[in-house]
């Protein structure tokens, strides 16, 4: 299983800095990814997941294997810094030409 594109919705959040959809094999999307700040000052990659009645948190997609969930931390991690860099980038005053 390949992951073919990661999208990255960035937030201005003290804990909660960006969603995520990620697609498989250009053929399978998973949406409400999460990215959040640990507190070792660590971004991890949150499952999608729902609240159940015990107010317990239950992932409703996750990989199975840690090879998996590597190899996709790895391709979500990469795609936010880059989608910060942008951003980043974005927010800089444009300087004008000369002429």
């Amino acid at each position: 299983m390949t992951i073919t594109e990661v999208r990255v919705s960035l937030r201005d959040d003290a804990k909660l800095k960006a969603f995520v959809s990620i697609t498989l094999d250009d053929a399978f999307v998973v949406r409400g990814l999460k990215i959040i700040q640990g507190k070792d000052r660590r971004p991890f990659v949150a499952m999608p997941s729902r609240k159940k009645k015990d107010g317990e948190y239950q992932d409703i997609a996750h990989p199975i294997s840690q090879r998996m969930r590597d190899e996709m931390e790895r391709a979500i991690l990469a795609a936010y810094e880059q989608e910060k860099a942008r951003a980043k980038a974005e927010e800089l005053p444009k300087v004008p030409e000369p002429g």
